[in-house]
């Protein structure tokens, strides 16, 4: 394999019922093979993924004593600003050379039980304008997301509208990431690097407009593939709640973000990803049509925010 598959998003949504259905199965047939795809013509425009990092590197750009006035205690990071070494992936002892700010959904429906559980954002004053382009970027990512999921539902053979009662409101995350400068003299402690290799919790990540190289996704095979993705397309990877939803019939890959070579640590890479998660309440049990004799059923039932409870004390974001 040299490269991702890419598909264009627009015959889904603008394609005859054909070209629907094909769209779907070589979406479905990548997740299942492993777990990522590009998409070209996603729903955010490039002047908004633009203004989204031009706004990402103006926050990260600020005074630590300033950045950490956006730390919301209580939160497990899940709003607002995660300074440096809080983060590690499972297994991992070694925190990440990141930093980043997590943008959550804006409710506006007193009436949903979420609008009093989950956590408020908070904005930073210091840079023109961050409210209007987050909120902006978060409900283009959210569209994307769902008509990617209508997509995953018809492949599974579910009807087109399964999930989109598991996402309302839900508590989906576009975070802001900083892997900050390394000094050429710098010495990187043992095993430490910009993301250790992981899997995603969530359904399904959405990425756009890495800054820089360094993403790699692990093989079937156990090779490191570095995708070719230009500045225009989007990254799609399957999570963990949907493996577990499909009882491993899609897969939650393992990847990371490697650092540069020594003579380029010293230039940043920014990038936002967005990861859509189902309501906490969303049960997480196999679906019925992914077990089979052949595929016997994997996990144990539990519930959306059981699992993410449980991962979050794993990268060290909450306490057991």
């Amino acid at each position: 394999m040299e490269n991702l598959a890419v598909l264009d998003l627009q015959a889904f949504l603008e394609g005859s019922p054909t070209l629907r259905r094909e769209f779907a199965h070589a979406l479905g047939e990548a997740f299942s093979e492993i777990g990522f795809v590009i998409i070209e013509n996603h729903l955010i425009e490039s002047s908004l993924q633009q203004a989204l990092y031009e706004k990402a590197q103006a926050f990260f750009a600020l005074p630590p004593e300033i950045k950490e006035r956006y730390i919301v205690p209580g939160t497990d990071g899940q709003r607002g600003y995660t300074p440096p070494a809080r983060e590690r992936a499972k297994g991992r002892t070694m925190p990440d050379l990141k930093e980043f700010f997590h943008i959550g959904p804006e409710i506006e429906d007193p009436s949903d039980p979420l609008y009093h559980r989950l956590p408020r954002n908070v904005w930073p004053g210091e840079v023109p304008s961050f409210r209007e382009v987050m909120l902006r970027a978060y409900e283009r990512f959210l569209a994307t997301g769902s008509v990617l999921l209508r997509a995953i539902a018809m492949y599974l053979g579910l009807e087109e509208d399964y999930f989109e009662p598991h996402i309302r409101n839900a508590p989906s995350l576009l975070r802001l990431l900083y892997y900050y400068p390394l000094p050429k003299e710098a010495e990187i402690p043992e095993g430490a690097t910009r993301a250790a290799e992981h899997e995603d919790i969530n359904l399904i990540t959405l990425l756009i407009g890495a800054s820089a190289e360094g993403l790699e996704v692990l093989t079937r095979e156990g090779k490191w593939l570095a995708p070719r993705v230009a500045p225009h397309q989007m990254v799609v990877n399957i999570g963990d709640m949907l493996q577990r939803l499909t009882n491993n019939y899609l897969r939650s890959t393992t990847h990371r973000v490697v650092l540069p070579p020594p003579e380029l640590r010293h230039m940043p890479r920014f990038s936002a990803p967005f990861f859509l998660h189902p309501r906490p309440e969303v049960s997480l049990a196999c679906l019925p049509s992914c077990i089979t004799p052949e595929c016997p059923k994997a996990y144990p039932d539990t519930t959306a925010e059981e699992y993410l409870n449980e991962r979050l004390v794993e990268l060290g974001l909450r306490k057991a």
